[in-house]
């Protein structure tokens, strides 16, 4: 015969669960409650655990959110795959780090990215380069005038 599980059984395994996933990484309250339903925990644990996590700010999406995209951002990624990639996570504001970026500062993150994958080469002549790069740039997640203005860099040596 199997062992029935006790309730407390599982509030136990919930918060358990629950820091050990915080303790590696943050997490969103999306993301940590999709974990922990994969192991069959229920709904109502669950919440609560979160809830009680928030209260003790083990649990912030503001601070995941803030974390996520300065990680993405280091990474080359643009402003609107981060914001899509947060919302796909739960978070649906955009973090502080983001705000503070400005259009100048995501134009040369673009232009940076272009230099260092193809170089700042003239592109006005080969017009399937100029489609390539422009569909790297835009899955990176920049916007079309942010991938303009970097397509339209050049190298200061030519």
């Amino acid at each position: 015969m199997a062992k029935q599980e006790n309730p407390d059984d599982q509030e136990y395994k919930a918060r358990s669960t629950a820091l050990r996933l915080l303790a590696r990484r943050e997490h969103s309250r999306l993301e940590l409650s999709l974990k922990l339903r994969q192991r069959r925990i229920e709904p109502a644990i669950i919440e609560a655990v979160l809830d009680e996590y928030e209260q003790e700010g083990w649990l912030d999406d503001a601070r995941f959110a803030d974390v996520y995209a300065r990680q993405r951002m280091d990474l080359g990624y643009g402003p609107v795959r981060i914001l899509a990639e947060l919302q796909q996570r739960g978070v649906h504001r955009s973090p502080e780090c983001l705000s503070e970026m400005g259009e100048e500062d995501w134009c040369q993150q673009a232009i940076s990215l272009r230099a260092k994958r193809y170089g700042l080469t003239d592109l006005s002549d080969d017009w399937d380069e100029k489609a390539r790069q422009a569909r790297f740039l835009t899955r990176r997640g920049y916007a079309a005038g942010q991938v303009e203005r970097a397509l339209e860099a050049r190298s200061e040596q030519e």
